[in-house]
């Protein structure tokens, strides 16, 4: 018997959470936003009427409001999409015990062993779900209904908002294989990168290409995401309340030629350090150790690691410290083949203490605007793909205010 596999992701939870409290503005423009009296702040999200105008999420404020002029903003409240997430998955645990949280509006559901207990129909039950929760909290899901994690994921993507859709063993070919491969989850920026100047534009050409020369390219992430491709992923959902974070996030890849500027590394660096980031937050976790592998053509590897000064989880922080590492150990000009960038002795986000600089008391403050920035662009790339935005951490980092200029390499 197939596994049952559901992946239920709230639509535009920010904004919904948000406007549960003010009802009155649901049929008007309306935008949530870290910093409401900052002209520059950044637009988190947005509803529907906003939408009309143009207001997208990641632009200034000034820009959406040069678009709407009558734009409400409401500030973001963390603690309340937390309950909610709470509570959206007390809601799923009424139906299996199988339920693993992907980030604070999304998680898995493994109803293969209770769908029996609700009509044995699982398209209907997913309807029951979104039902529930749209009645009981006042907000909407997607669900996608598949035979395993990835497909499921790709299932409550494929139509928003509110909806439900079945990806089978008969019918993935058809749904699956014509996505851009950037919508298969961990086909992140580096890897679609190289994928490309091979080809590989869909879901599909990554499924048909060779599996070891995938795995020449990528390492072992190409044989997994070849996997991902055909069908063949199988891991389990974790029980509820028994999810276990990971000891240390990293993120390899072997490029298609050896790097040998400095520009080259820094490049490889911040694209490997992106990813790293990523699913650091979506985790909720921070790092307070950076490793650096670095791998020349002959397979001979260097690997060091340095404490952080403060624990982090913002590519801007983490490529900072990696391009140090590799600074520190690097021949300039020597040939890089590959590079692998892990995150180690993570710690839970609430429990990373703020150590202040005694001479820089903004410190906290602009670490937090880059966090919430790069918080806003996870959300844009979980809806439009992973290579909607470009962080600014492939740029050369700015002067910091009170600081020395910092030159790579």
């Amino acid at each position: 018997m197939d596994r049952v596999i559901f992946h239920c992701d709230c639509n535009g939870f920010y904004a919904s959470v948000e406007l549960l409290t003010h009802p009155e503005l649901r049929d008007k423009p309306v935008a949530v936003c870290g910093d409401p009296d900052s002209r520059h702040g950044i637009i988190l999200a947005k509803n529907e009427p906003a939408k009309t105008f143009g207001v997208k999420t990641a632009e200034t404020i000034w820009q959406a409001r040069k678009k709407c002029p009558h734009l409400i903003l409401l500030p973001a409240h963390h603690d309340r999409y937390r309950a909610y997430s709470k509570k959206v998955n007390a809601i799923y645990e009424r139906f299996t015990d199988l339920v693993e949280p992907f980030g604070i509006d999304e998680s898995w559901l493994d109803v293969t062993g209770t769908l029996h207990l609700f009509g044995g129909d699982a398209v209907a039950l997913a309807d029951r779900i979104r039902k529930t929760v749209r009645e009981e909290l006042g907000l909407t899901v997607s669900v996608g209904v598949s035979f395993n994690k990835i497909f499921a994921k790709l299932g409550s993507d494929y139509k928003k908002p509110d909806a439900t859709t079945l990806i089978t063993v008969d019918n993935f070919r058809q749904l699956v294989w014509p996505l851009p491969v950037t919508d298969l989850l961990f086909v992140g920026r580096a890897a679609g990168r190289v994928l490309a100047q091979h080809g590989v534009a869909t879901i599909g050409q990554l499924a048909a290409f060779d599996r070891d020369a995938l795995m020449a390219l990528l390492g072992k992430a190409g044989g997994q995401l070849w996997n991902y491709a055909n069908g063949l992923e199988n891991s389990p959902v974790a029980p509820a309340g028994q999810y276990t974070p990971p000891k240390s996030v990293g993120n390899g890849l072997t490029f298609p030629r050896n790097l040998t500027t400095r520009e080259e590394v820094r490049q490889g660096l911040a694209m490997l350090c992106d990813e790293v980031a990523v699913r650091l937050r979506r985790h909720h976790l921070k790092a307070t150790t950076v490793q650096v592998t670095i791998r020349d053509p002959g397979f001979k590897d260097i690997c060091r690691q340095h404490p952080l000064e403060t624990p982090a989880y913002t590519a801007r922080e983490l490529t900072r410290a990696a391009v140090d590492i590799v600074e520190r150990c690097w021949h300039r000009g020597a040939p890089i083949r590959a590079l692998t960038v892990t995150a180690h002795n993570l710690i839970p986000e609430e429990e990373a203490a703020e150590q202040l600089g005694l001479f820089d008391a903004q410190a906290p403050r602009r670490r937090d605007k880059v966090e919430r920035l790069e918080r806003t662009m996870d959300a844009i790339r979980g809806k439009y793909g992973q290579n909607a935005l470009t962080t600014a951490s492939l740029a050369p980092p700015p002067k910091e205010e009170g600081g020395e200029d910092h030159v790579p390499f």
